[in-house]
């Protein structure tokens, strides 16, 4: 019978109540949720002490390169300018700003008349630039022989000749296409802010470029390849600074990938796929499920106890 009395270990009686027997109390569920985050953390830790090939944490740039298309007159001289400065001569295909492949055509490719941006839709000419994107830096990340440093003067992302072995990954990497190759000497090429006097700015006759300091534009300007190169899982697991649990990227990354399941609009857009690991969707969910359990615990007790 479900209401027969009970006796503990000490022979006690104990008399059940009808309804819910809940074992598990509220202070254990607040012990277990706490001791599960410091396991997620210090297992975080053992990742980063047991990887050869960490994850590249670089600082914020000090400045960057600042566009206002509406001013922009698609004369390509800042192309010109950055070719000129750092590879003795005049290939605007080798130009760390780009403007050439914004002339007929959006950044999404060539469009209908008056459609998108170009001088093929409403005229508005896009500048595409490195935005010196901030940890985790993908073009850094991917690189092979850890080759995309910091410049000692603007913090900028800057390719080591020494180190670049040609092999085009960081191309592939960047979300933004902002990387060039050289085929001559067969190094890749990418924007390091001229040491902080970019010759690009300084050649606009419209003045549509402009240094400033530095701030995120990533989340703002749209990529132009959705399909990067996705970082090897031995890397990914080793990140020390930004995959911390209950981030709010992640809780959001989270989030667009719950959507992308029940077909979400736009679920894949907004997310580009799950870059992170299982130890940060844990930690981005194991707080709100925690806290959550424990509320539920104590409802379900004073339903019990009425």
């Amino acid at each position: 019978m479900k209401n027969e009395p009970r006796h503990d270990e000490i022979g006690n009686m104990k008399v059940a109540r009808p309804g819910l027997d809940l074992p598990v109390t509220r202070r254990q569920t607040l012990i277990w949720g706490g001791a599960s985050l410091l396991g997620l953390s210090g297992l975080r830790d053992a990742y980063a002490h047991g990887n050869d090939r960490p994850f590249l944490i670089m600082g914020f740039a000090k400045g960057m390169i600042v566009a206002d298309p509406v001013l922009c007159v698609g004369c390509g001289r800042c192309e010109l300018a950055c070719t000129e400065f750092n590879d003795g001569r005049a290939a605007p295909s080798l130009s760390r700003i780009k403007i050439d492949r914004n002339l007929n055509a959006g950044p999404q490719g060539f469009s209908a008349w008056r459609v998108g941006h170009g001088n093929l839709g409403d005229g508005l000419i896009i500048q595409d630039l490195c935005l010196q994107c901030p940890h985790p830096v993908p073009c850094a990340n991917l690189c092979p022989e850890n080759a995309i440093v910091l410049s000692p003067v603007t913090g900028a992302r800057r390719i080591d000749p020494e180190r670049c072995t040609g092999c085009k990954i960081c191309l592939q990497a960047c979300p933004w296409e902002m990387i060039s190759f050289d085929p001559e000497s067969r190094k890749a090429t990418k924007c390091d802010l001229c040491g902080g006097k970019p010759k690009c700015v300084e050649a606009c006759p419209a003045g549509a470029l402009s240094y400033a300091s530095w701030r995120d534009l990533t989340g703002e300007v749209p990529p132009r390849n959705l399909e990067t190169a996705r970082l090897p899982l031995q890397r990914a697991e080793t990140c020390q600074a930004c995959h911390l649990p209950g981030q709010a990227r992640n809780v959001r990354d989270t989030g667009v990938a719950i959507r992308g399941m029940f077909g979400g609009r736009h679920a894949r857009e907004e997310g580009g796929g799950l870059g992170f690991q299982w130890i940060d969707l844990a930690g981005a969910t194991l707080v709100p499920l925690t806290i959550g359990s424990v509320l539920i615990h104590a409802l379900l007790r004073r339903i019990q106890k009425k």
